[in-house]
């Protein structure tokens, strides 16, 4: 799972090192190669029959797609318009996102820690965002903003339909979601621009970025219990913010680095404290 999140953190670094490619071009290609990579990838973990599955799946598998592409277009455009630092760690809200959208529409009870955890968060987004209330700075937070809510969403519409006997097979729900983002936005990605170069940077995103760490991340699943992984997901905001630091000179500010500190640091309690308590109460 430590090296799925490393996979997950390069997408800022190797952004930074396209020669042409930008904005809606690049979530084309980042898409259209996952999608390619899975169409060989899916018959090996999920068998033969997946894409005749997929065919016959009901409209919540067809939701969680459309979540997927959603998050899969937001955080490459937003990577286009603002900070690796930026994106990441708005990304890192989505558990406490999901924490409100699953008490709001499925009744989920949120612990008080989780309240406290969410009020800290808040405190650090003010603490990073208050001096990039204008310009493309600003815009690129908002589009990462949909990353965590699509998120959210995906989350909540999965248990919702596990807890009425319906389980959504996620990895295939990826490569929908790759699929259609890569649809929408091949009429914005046009005229093409990126370079060889760029297209070789942007298939091993497709590929090494997302498609592969996907599938080993549901492997994870099977032996890993989910607050280990909500745990261990927490590093890519570091790996990535330290890559694009050391890879391409993206150096942090201090308000992003406090704010980013205070919403890790809110997310990390949270989570321990959570794990703690399931662990004492079995």
């Amino acid at each position: 799972m430590v090296v799925v999140t490393l996979m997950w953190s390069t997408a800022g670094v190797v952004s930074r090192h396209l020669e042409s490619a930008r904005s809606f071009e690049v979530t084309f290609w980042r898409a259209l190669f996952t999608a390619l990579s899975l169409v060989f990838l899916l018959p090996l973990v999920r068998g033969r029959r997946v894409f005749s599955d997929i065919r016959h799946a009901g409209v919540t598998f067809w939701v969680s797609g459309v979540c997927w592409s959603v998050m899969f277009t937001a955080f490459m455009v937003a990577l286009t318009l603002t900070s690796v630092a930026n994106v990441l760690v708005t990304m890192s809200l989505g558990p406490l996102f999901t924490a409100l959208v699953a008490r709001v529409f499925i009744g989920h009870r949120i612990a008080f820690r989780t309240w406290i955890a969410i009020g800290a968060a808040g405190l650090g987004i003010a603490i990073m965002y208050g001096s990039q209330v204008s310009g493309s700075q600003f815009l690129g937070i908002l589009v990462a903003l949909c990353v965590p809510i699509a998120g959210a969403t995906n989350w909540t519409i999965t248990q919702n339909s596990h807890s009425q006997g319906q389980d959504i097979d996620l990895v295939p729900a990826v490569f929908v979601g790759a699929v259609i983002s890569s649809l929408a936005t091949l009429p914005f990605a046009t005229p093409f621009q990126a370079t060889a170069h760029d297209l070789g940077l942007l298939a091993a995103l497709g590929v090494g970025q997302l498609a592969v760490p996907c599938v080993l991340s549901v492997l994870c699943a099977k032996v890993l219990k989910a607050p280990e992984i909500a745990l261990l997901a927490l590093l890519e905001v570091i790996f990535g913010i330290l890559l694009a630091w050391l890879g391409a000179g993206e150096r942090p500010g201090a308000e992003v680095l406090t704010g980013g500190t205070l919403v890790i640091g809110a997310l990390l309690v949270n989570e321990i404290l959570g794990w703690k308590n399931r662990n004492n109460a079995t």
